[in-house]
């Protein structure tokens, strides 16, 4: 199961595995950002088969990305490519500003609650490089849990509208994005983003979406993601998959994963497992 508690940066790397670890970097995020951002290390797991699909895989608040690779490398998906970033170490308001692993800062889990779009745009365009020098048959996409879900969820909109949250332009394509246990940012002005332009109107119908929460999930309540995805629908992301796992908490199991492996064999239309 993977959990998202505050955790302790792990420092011990499996180098008998077939992840792969990469050093962070320290950019400004290809311009979606004017504040430089530190990024942790990326680990990144290879297909064992035919290499048809690249996804970024975001881990929640606390974690890092070596947890997220134990995990994707287990899962019946040998034509993905994994790539498992950690996001930059920060004051988080939520913790009244203890520093720990954060994809943007956060006071609360709240739809009236103030949006880091700074701190997310950072991440997106973080996730969008690490994804730009992918072969070009090979299709995009971006997954998450908890916090990792909502930074997800924020770079289908800036791929929808085309456009980070400051205006620069969005650089990549994307094929499926799914949400485990998390929420949508900036939900209040999606719909006007989507309105915007015929264009991201189309990228809106056509994006496969899967957001998956559990009912029983004391740290992200249910009614978030349920309503999460009531604002993708209405805001027009027409491709939307939402599931319920009754009794799930806050972690992943092995029903939810397979729902999402089986989800990606179809949307990515992947080689089928032979395990």
């Amino acid at each position: 199961m993977q959990r998202s508690p505050l955790q302790q940066q792990q420092r011990v790397f499996d180098f008998s595995s077939p992840v792969e670890m990469h050093r962070g970097s320290s950019s400004y995020a290809s311009g979606a950002t004017r504040r430089p951002v530190e990024f942790g290390r990326s680990y990144v797991v290879r297909p064992k088969g035919r290499h048809q699909a690249t996804i970024v895989w975001l881990h929640g608040l606390g974690d890092n990305g070596a947890s997220c690779s134990h995990l994707v490398e287990t899962l019946p998906l040998p034509n993905i490519k994994w790539i498992c970033p950690t996001a930059p170490t920060r004051p988080v308001a939520m913790f009244g500003g203890f520093a720990c692993t954060a994809w943007f800062d956060i006071g609360e889990i709240s739809e009236d609650g103030a949006d880091d779009v700074d701190g997310m745009d950072a991440s997106a365009a973080h996730i969008a490089n690490l994804l730009s020098s992918e072969p070009p048959d090979v299709k995009l996409g971006i997954g998450g849990f908890s916090m990792g879900a909502a930074a997800a969820l924020y770079s289908a909109t800036c791929f929808t509208h085309g456009k980070y949250g400051n205006g620069s332009v969005y650089p990549i394509n994307l094929s499926a994005v799914v949400g485990l246990s998390g929420w949508l940012p900036c939900s209040r002005s999606l719909r006007t983003k989507v309105d915007s332009s015929q264009d991201a109107a189309r990228r809106a119908a056509s994006l496969p979406l899967l957001v998956c929460h559990g009912r029983g999930d004391g740290v992200v309540p249910y009614a978030h993601g349920e309503r999460s995805a009531e604002v993708l629908r209405m805001s027009g992301f027409r491709n939307l998959t939402f599931k319920t796992f009754n009794g799930l908490e806050h972690y992943t199991t092995p029903e939810e994963m397979d729902a999402v492996c089986k989800w990606l064999t179809a949307r990515l239309r992947l080689d089928a497992s032979r395990s």
